[in-house]
């Protein structure tokens, strides 16, 4: 079994965002509500997805728009204080992503009891916040001597925003990342919420072996089964949001749907029970 199978427990798992508003030090931050008012944000979506039976979270600072290559130390701190306020509630394995600071998120992982982390960790991109050079070597030397080697490192070899230098493949991006140790490889389309290229998704999959390929945005309940037919699990959260907004709360209603609907896909491809 592998690591990825070991956190889940299941085949093709729904990992759902919890989006963070405005954290300190960022533009949208909410000064006057403070801690509690990311508290009180959080936590009611946490409620609500558990309520509708994801697999797993993941905690991200979506709403610190414009995004950063290297963040503060207020931004792990300040996730890590609402992580640790709200752990108790948390009945399912989560992961955490700071956009887009490795470093930041392996740190956040180890102080919160993260099992994965999401990032860009292999290839160089250019993109609308410039050069994402995120050196491998050199995250993998800090998970280790942090302690925090049993943290998942989840590879987003095609991110939002962004496109790859070179010119190898995505199934070439995908074989590569695979090969340095990746423990699940993510393939987005061109921005959050926006549906990626299934071609894409069999490409990294072609490419990366064993390793599972994750479908990390555009994922919605009426496409949920196409996505399974090739991708090992899915990462979901705009289209779990009220209207289908990416800054609005979790709509009870669409996080029921789209996990039903992951349960009928998974029995419709023997993958478990619904």
């Amino acid at each position: 079994m592998s690591a990825f199978d070991r956190v889940f427990g299941r085949p093709k798992p729904v990992i759902a965002m919890l989006h963070f508003p405005g954290l300190p030090g960022r533009p949208r931050h909410d000064r006057e509500g403070g801690r509690q008012r990311l508290v009180d944000t959080v936590g009611a979506d946490l409620r609500v997805l558990q309520e509708a039976g994801v697999d797993g979270l993941l905690f991200c600072n979506e709403a610190d728009i414009p995004y950063q290559l290297a963040v503060g130390p207020e931004v792990p701190a300040g996730m890590a204080a609402v992580i640790g306020e709200l752990r108790s509630d948390i009945r399912v394995p989560f992961g955490v992503n700071i956009l887009w600071d490795a470093i930041a998120s392996l740190a956040l992982a180890m102080a919160t009891g993260a099992a994965f982390i999401r990032e860009v960790l292999t290839g160089v991109y250019e993109s609308d916040l410039g050069m994402i050079e995120p050196r491998i070597g050199e995250i993998a030397g800090y998970r280790s001597a942090i302690g925090a080697d049993n943290v998942l490192l989840f590879d987003n070899v095609q991110p939002e925003f962004a496109s790859a230098i070179g010119s190898r493949t995505v199934a070439d991006r995908a074989k590569g990342a695979a090969f340095l140790g990746m423990d699940a490889i993510l393939i987005s389309g061109p921005a959050a919420g926006v549906q990626f290229a299934m071609d894409d998704l069999r490409a990294a999959k072609e490419g990366a072996g064993d390793v599972p390929v994750v479908a990390n945005t555009g994922v919605r309940a009426d496409r949920i089964a196409e996505i399974f037919s090739v991708a090992d699990a899915a990462i979901v959260g705009t289209s779990l949001k009220v209207d289908g907004v990416t800054w609005n709360p979790v709509d009870p209603d669409r996080a029921a749907r789209l996990v039903e609907a992951a349960g009928a896909a998974r029995a419709r491809l023997g993958a478990g029970p619904s």
